[in-house]
């Protein structure tokens, strides 16, 4: 099959089982875990941050982001359509019992700075306390420019508010940029990376940050049951994701643009080609279409999502050969 639903699909490469079978464990609840521990140490070096925290899923890496920086009753303001916001279960509010303000993105993914003031709460014993601002880069693939999230930066300092950032696929950001991640990390107090998206790794996350933020996250993590014992087996795969699979991202946004370029060609899709940033394209088209399309390619061997708008992914599991097959699929319907 040729699956474009979204780079979680991926799976791990001969070389990164090799290492996985390699690894050398320990009890990590114990701190014990040798390869668990540099792997934290890799990731905290590799964003310039003092420690870092390895974790099961992207959903607990920003929870222990979220429950870390803000207190019962607290607030955090994200965007209405962020993974933190409304794909994670409401995971803040039910278990941090921290509300969430959602705010509008606009076109580009970014979220309004004016907006953003306004929506920091006044310290007045009616309102939830403002604590935190999270963003999220890539943006469904769009990357965030360095020069905004500085500003967010700013603005957060100016109320004395942290900045968390879902950096689920900062790595295809820092890529795009041609920058190193520790470049978009110093612009924040602590970042989310997920190593089981286009990096490859079969499962976890890592927040890094401040040592003490960190050390706080620990202890959430544990009563979250997110402690884990000999994890130095599944940690080793994200060690070598970081080590061996970060430069090949340039790879997937080529796929990408090859594929968005070949479907331009049929208006019908409305495919805006200056927003295929990075490994994501989308697909403007009714959702009766949409679920007939997902159909039509599931019976020739093609995993795509049947919702509206259809989101097609590239990863390392999709070669140049797979999009040129898609594409004479598409042109076939």
């Amino acid at each position: 099959m040729i699956d474009l639903r979204s780079d979680t699909v991926t799976r791990p490469t001969p070389a990164m089982r090799q290492a996985m079978n390699n690894a050398i464990v320990g009890d990590d609840v114990f701190g014990e875990d040798p390869t668990v521990n540099k792997l934290e140490e890799y990731a905290a070096q590799e964003t310039g941050k003092e420690a870092a925290i390895f974790v099961t899923s992207g959903t607990q890496s920003n929870l222990l982001g979220i429950m870390s920086q803000c207190d019962r009753g607290d607030e955090y303001i994200c965007g209405a359509d962020a993974h933190t916001y409304k794909y994670e279960a409401g995971g803040a509010a039910v278990l941090g019992s921290v509300q969430p303000q959602a705010l509008n993105f606009l076109e580009d993914g970014t979220l309004d700075l004016d907006c953003i003031r306004e929506s920091i709460k006044p310290d007045d014993f009616h309102f939830a306390r403002t604590r935190l601002v999270c963003l999220e880069n890539t943006n469904s693939g769009r990357v965030l420019p360095l020069s905004y999230i500085s500003e967010v930066k700013k603005l957060c300092e100016e109320y004395d508010i942290a900045c968390h950032l879902d950096g689920a696929r900062a790595f295809n950001a820092s890529v795009k940029l041609g920058i190193p991640i520790s470049k978009i990390a110093e612009l924040v107090d602590t970042i989310s990376i997920c190593l089981s998206k286009g990096l490859g790794a079969p499962i976890g996350s890592v927040l890094c940050g401040p040592q003490n933020i960190i050390d706080k996250a620990r202890r959430i993590r544990k009563m979250l049951g997110g402690g884990m014992r000999q994890a130095g087996i599944i940690a080793a795969g994200g060690l070598f994701a970081l080590k061996n699979n970060v430069a090949r991202l340039s790879t997937d946004h080529d796929n990408a643009t090859l594929l968005a370029t070949g479907l331009s060609r049929h208006e019908t899709l409305k495919i805006d080609l200056s927003n295929v940033d990075t490994n994501m394209i989308f697909l403007n088209i009714d959702v009766n279409t949409a679920r007939d399309l997902a159909t039509y390619l599931e019976d020739r061997g093609v995993r795509i999502s049947a919702d509206s708008p259809i989101r097609l992914v590239t990863h390392m599991d999709v070669a140049p050969k797979d999009i040129n097959q898609v594409l004479n699929y598409f042109d076939d319907y």
